[in-house]
C-alpha cells in the first residue's frame, strides 16, 4: 500500500507541476493527446454543462437521476476539495490510483512534449478512464469559460449553461456578455442548448448565439415553471413544486437552498433535451433525488456546514440560505478567499448573517493567489462586522469550537483543507 500511495503521489505531484507557468486556453494539446489515446471521448455519449455557478450541482442531480435508471455514469467536475480522484468518478466511485499512475506513466512524453496543460493532461485521463470503464453516459462541467476550455472538444447529446456571474475575468472578458459569449461556445450544430440564466437579457444573448452556432432546439428552463419554494430545517434539503410539459409535480432535493429549486430545473431541462435516453417524467424523478449528494455544498457535518462559495454570486445564494435555514446561534464562519476573488463584496454579503468571522489563509492555496490578510481584516472593521484574523489555519478551526454554527466556506482549498483535518470524507457514502 505504501509503493502505491507513493506511486500516486509522484504521479499528482507530476500533474500538478503542468499548472505552473501561463495560463494557456485552446483545444489543440487535447486534442492532439487524445488523438494519441485513439479519442476515446468519442465512445461515449456527453452531456456537457457551462456557467459561473451551479455545475456542480446541477450534474449531481443528473447522475443521481441516470443511476436511478441502471445506466453506468462518468461525472468529471473539477476542482477536487481533498482528493484529485474526486474530480472523476464512475458510478460515483473515485478511479483507482493505479489508474492515474499508468496514465501518467505512459503519456508523460508526450505531455511534455506538447506542453499540455495540468487540466489538459487530466481531461484526457478522464476521457480515457470512461472508455475504458465503458460508461453509458459521461456528466462533464467545463474548467474555465467554454469555449476554448478543454473539455470542448466532445460532441453532446445536450449542452447547457446554468448562469452567468463575474468569475475569471481576466481570461474570460470584462463584461457579462463577454463572458456569456465565452461560455456559450459549448453549444454545437444539430445539438440541443439549454440555457438556465434567469437574466432576461443573458438568456437572449445565451439563446441567439446558440442559434448562431446551429444548435438546435434551444431551450430555456423558464418553460419550467418553478413555485412554492421552502428551504427545510437544517439538513432537511428543499422543496419545490415544478410544472413541465403538461405535469405538476412537489419534489424533493437533499440539497439545501431556494437555488437548488433552480438547479434541479435546469437539470430536468438538460436531460429532456438530451433525449428519450435520458429524459425523465417529474413523476419518475421524484423518487430518484433522494439520492443526490454533493460534497461542500451547504453539507452539514454535525455543527459543521462547509459550503463553497467561491464569488461573490455564491456568497450571496449562501447568506439567502443562512437566513433560510436559521441554524443555531452563534454563526461563525471560518472564510479565506484568493486574492482574485471578489472577497469584499463576499465578506459584505455575508456579514450580517455572521455574528463572528475567522479570517485565515488555507494551506493549500496557492501562495501566488494568496490574500492580504492585514487588509482583509481592515475591511472587516470597515464594515463593522465582528472577527479578526487567525495566522494558521489550525488556530482557525481551533476559534471554531464551542456552541452555535461553524461555516466553512470561500475557496474550494478552504473548504478542502477543512473537510480533510476534520477528517469529513469528500465521498458520497
Amino acid at each position: 500500500m505504501g509503493v502505491r500511495v507513493a506511486a500516486l503521489e509522484e504521479a499528482l505531484a507530476f500533474l500538478f507541476a503542468r499548472t505552473t507557468g501561463v495560463f494557456k486556453l485552446g483545444l489543440e494539446r487535447t486534442n492532439e493527446l487524445l488523438q494519441a489515446l485513439d479519442n476515446p471521448h468519442r465512445s461515449f455519449p456527453v452531456i456537457h454543462v457551462a456557467g459561473t455557478n451551479g455545475k456542480g450541482s446541477s450534474l449531481a442531480i443528473a447522475e443521481a437521476l441516470l443511476r436511478g435508471r441502471g445506466m453506468r455514469v462518468g461525472k468529471y467536475t473539477s476542482p477536487h476539495l481533498v482528493d484529485f480522484r474526486e474530480r472523476i468518478l464512475v458510478d460515483r466511485v473515485p478511479i483507482d490510483a493505479d489508474v492515474v499512475v499508468d496514465f501518467v506513466e505512459r503519456w508523460t512524453p508526450l505531455v511534455e512534449k506538447i506542453g499540455a496543460t495540468f487540466f489538459e493532461a487530466t481531461t484526457a485521463l478522464a476521457f480515457d478512464a470512461f472508455a475504458r470503464a465503458k460508461v453509458d453516459v459521461a456528466l462533464i462541467e467545463t474548467g474555465l469559460g467554454g469555449r476554448l476550455d478543454s473539455t470542448n472538444v466532445v460532441d453532446p447529446v445536450s449542452a447547457g449553461v446554468t448562469c452567468i456571474g463575474w468569475d475569471h475575468m481576466e481570461y474570460l472578458g470584462h463584461t457579462l456578455d463577454a463572458i456569456a459569449m465565452e461560455k456559450a461556445g459549448i453549444f454545437k450544430p444539430g445539438r440541443p442548448a439549454v440555457i438556465g440564466d434567469a437574466n432576461p437579457e443573458i438568456r437572449e444573448l445565451l439563446a441567439r448565439r446558440a442559434r448562431e452556432l446551429g444548435a438546435e432546439p434551444v431551450l430555456l428552463t423558464d418553460s419550467i415553471a418553478v413555485d412554492d419554494i421552502e428551504v427545510s430545517a437544517p439538513g432537511g434539503g428543499t422543496d419545490v413544486t415544478l410544472e413541465m410539459f403538461g405535469e405538476r409535480e412537489r419534489l424533493h432535493t437533499p440539497l439545501t437552498g431556494r437555488h437548488q429549486a433552480f438547479n434541479l430545473q435546469f437539470t430536468l431541462a438538460l436531460l429532456h433535451a438530451a433525449g428519450p435516453p435520458y429524459r425523465f417524467t417529474l413523476r419518475e424523478a421524484a423518487p430518484l433525488l433522494a439520492n443526490v449528494t454533493l460534497p461542500g455544498r451547504f453539507q452539514r457535518v454535525g455543527k459543521y456546514i462547509f459550503d463553497v462559495a467561491h464569488n461573490a454570486d455564491g456568497a450571496r445564494v449562501l447568506a439567502e440560505t443562512l437566513s433560510a435555514v436559521q441554524p443555531p446561534r452563534p454563526v461563525r464562519v471560518l472564510f479565506c478567499a484568493l486574492r482574485d476573488k471578489e472577497w469584499k463584496d463576499m465578506l459584505t454579503t455575508l456579514g450580517p448573517h455572521v455574528d463572528e468571522f475567522v479570517l485565515t489563509d488555507a494551506p493549500t492555496a496557492p501562495a501566488s493567489r494568496a490574500w492580504n490578510l492585514e487588509e482583509a481584516r481592515a475591511f472587516l472593521r470597515h464594515i463593522g462586522a465582528k472577527g479578526d484574523v487567525a495566522w494558521t489555519f489550525a488556530e482557525a478551526l481551533r476559534q471554531m469550537e464551542g456552541p452555535g454554527t461553524a461555516v466553512v466556506t470561500g475557496s474550494f482549498h478552504t473548504v478542502g483543507d477543512a473537510m480533510s483535518r476534520l477528517q469529513v470524507s469528500p465521498f458520497a457514502p
